[in-house]
């Protein structure tokens, strides 16, 4: 869950250009069928007008004219992660450009099962291959912006009907640490409205789904991002998380995802006060050392950020197992965090079963306002934009029903929370004297199916539903620490189950060390979902 599309301060120098009506958003939710319909010659792609058939999709949508990879090497690159790719392109084994027609190769494939893109841009993908820096370190690799974050050449909607399509000038220093790293943007990734919601089931386009069981959520609200990934349709996917959104979806889909701490990067949009202080942006990726690089390329000191090996320091992990209502996790749930501990116990790190120095209830009920109150400020950006026009055709149930809680609340709500942000990281700081990391579950319970935290269900059933799955990660937004989900075990059912270790702010290292000395106890790379790029290469 991330909100975006908020008022901004300084939205005028930032370059967003927006209507004054809603528009329609693509329509037409993917079926179950679509997986095993990929494997067959031409198919209908959502991203297209009219049937694709590989090959020549590139040149219809105006991308690069000749295609010069086959289906099994596009689907044999999809495997590798972005560091890997990037070195073909260093060491001369591959053009440039063969690493984003790869990708558009394996988006015309596997997207049609999984809508996990909002806007597919080959022809920007070109523009962007041939301005690329010489020397940048991941030249040429193709990466997905969520649709909340404002990429030049391409529209903003975050995923409402409500907002224009028309495009976007100019984006803040995140995107240009990106393009000067060498990624080149294919398009953009889907999301729930305003990313409000911990699953990604927009009403203005289709429903996103896990690429592990196209029936279950990839969660939200960077779903799309991680479907993407997950899949392998591309390596790296922005994410951003303001109650989860990261940590949510990699967990869903198998993928490690990192929630910085509070202003430990450039800037990646414009001001908000609120947003400000719960939201967090990262690269999503397969490999910890992806995603490590990810957060090294946007901090704000790249070369102190930069982790690159496990630690050899054993760590003092707090074992919470509860959630912040002192909920008792799924079984399935339940048996990973246990193993997750069992596992680094036996490389030497001590575990202790403890429970968060603070008021649980308290916290989640301040973090359940604010985001009352982003839904709320999202209303009257919209009633603005659309004039006269009625409410109910531009936005969805649930953002409405959430700003609609939000007017009801009285003042001291909002200023009770306000003194969370100001309390959290003094007492977690003291908690952080004691141990080094917690471990603890991302979500109660495995990944939802879908349509059980669709924008539809009522609001007061949804917001109780949806913040008991989501019952651990809103803390590390309330406190601006760093937190990570790492794709550890699965349920019998195959689905994964991430496992999320949190820190104190301005100890990432701490967990990208840990997260490389899990990676390599326990390897997660060969493990791929059924709708993939390994599904469909076997």
């Amino acid at each position: 869950m991330s909100p975006q599309h908020l008022p901004r301060h300084d939205d005028k120098d930032h370059g967003r250009r927006r209507s004054n009506k809603p528009i329609a958003c693509r329509a037409g939710p993917a079926r179950p069928g679509d997986a095993a319909r990929v494997e067959r010659g031409p198919h209908p792609c959502a991203l297209h007008a009219k049937p694709v058939d590989g090959a020549g999709a590139a040149e219809r949508a105006g991308g690069p004219v000749t295609l010069s990879l086959s289906r099994a090497e596009a689907l044999a690159l999809g495997r590798l992660d972005a560091h890997d790719q990037a070195a073909l392109v260093r060491r001369g084994e591959l053009p440039v450009a063969a690493l984003v027609e790869a990708a558009l190769l394996r988006i015309d494939a596997l997207e049609p099962a999984l809508q996990a893109l909002s806007h597919y841009d080959p022809a920007l993908a070109t523009r962007e291959l041939a301005a690329l820096p010489a020397q940048a370190a991941m030249r040429g690799v193709p990466w997905l912006p969520k649709d909340s974050l404002d990429y030049p050449g391409m529209p903003t909607t975050g995923g409402s009907r409500s907002r224009s399509r028309r495009l976007v000038e100019r984006g803040l220093p995140y995107v240009d640490r990106l393009q000067a790293a060498g990624l080149v943007a294919v398009g953009k990734s889907a999301m729930p409205e305003f990313g409000l919601l911990a699953s990604t089931e927009p009403l203005c386009g289709p429903t996103t789904r896990n690429p592990w069981s196209l029936a279950h959520s990839p969660g939200g609200s960077s779903g799309g991002a991680a479907a993407a990934v997950a899949a392998g349709l591309v390596p790296l996917a922005q994410g951003s998380d303001g109650g989860g959104s990261i940590r949510l979806p990699s967990s869903c889909c198998g993928l490690v995802g990192l929630k910085p701490g509070r202003d430990s990067t450039v800037r990646v949009r414009g001001r908000h006060p609120i947003e400000d202080l719960l939201v967090a942006d990262s690269l999503m990726a397969r490999s910890v050392r992806d995603v490590a690089w990810g957060f090294a390329a946007a901090h704000l000191d790249p070369q102190r950020a930069m982790v690159r090996n496990a630690g050899s320091r054993r760590l003092r992990i707090a074992l919470i197992p509860h959630g912040l209502r002192r909920q008792t996790p799924h079984a399935q749930t339940a048996d990973a965090i246990a193993r997750s501990a069992a596992l680094c116990a036996s490389l030497g790190h001590r575990i202790e079963t403890v429970a968060w120095p603070i008021d649980g209830d308290d916290v989640l009920d301040a973090f359940q306002d604010v985001w009352s109150h982003l839904a709320a400020d999202c209303v009257d950006a919209t009633r603005a934009l659309i004039g006269g026009g009625r409410l109910e055709d531009a936005l969805e149930p649930w953002t409405l029903g959430l700003a609609a809680r939000a007017w009801r609340l009285p003042t001291s709500r909002l200023e009770r929370a306000y003194r969370h942000f100001a309390e959290l990281p003094r007492l977690l700081a003291a908690f952080f004297e004691r141990f080094d990391v917690v471990l603890s579950p991302v979500t109660r319970a495995p990944p939802p199916l879908l349509g059980t935290y669709g924008p539809n269900v009522p609001t007061e059933r949804l917001l109780a539903d949806m913040f008991d799955w989501i019952a651990y990660t809103p803390l590390q937004n309330m406190a601006g620490t760093p937190a990570i989900s790492l794709p550890l075990f699965q349920t019998a059912e195959g689905l994964p189950v991430g496992s999320m270790f949190a820190a104190d702010r301005g100890h990432e290292d701490t967990l990208l060390a840990l997260a490389y000395e899990l990676e390599a106890a326990l390897p997660w790379a060969e493990r791929w979902p059924a709708t993939s790029v390994a599904a469909l290469g076997s």
